[in-house]
């Protein structure tokens, strides 16, 4: 697995998921389980999902990168 340095608004959301242990409940949590079965998952940044659902992006890095700070 891939250490991610920090996660980002540019993050791609598959990426995210990937790399970082815990971050599939972070969003699944603020975007539902359909992001899971999204094609978009794979091309599709961390801001637009936040934009799509509504969500503080700025909220949802922090949360992730506190899991990623957790990991190391």
């Amino acid at each position: 697995m891939a250490t991610v340095a920090s996660v980002t608004k540019d993050s791609i959301i598959g990426d995210v998921i990937r790399d970082v242990p815990g971050a599939v409940d972070v969003i699944r949590k603020y975007f539902g389980d359909g992001c899971f079965t999204c094609p978009g998952i794979n091309v599709e940044q961390l801001s637009f999902g936040a934009m799509m659902h509504n969500v503080d992006p700025d909220r949802l890095v922090a949360e992730i990168n506190a899991l990623s700070a957790k990991g190391e």
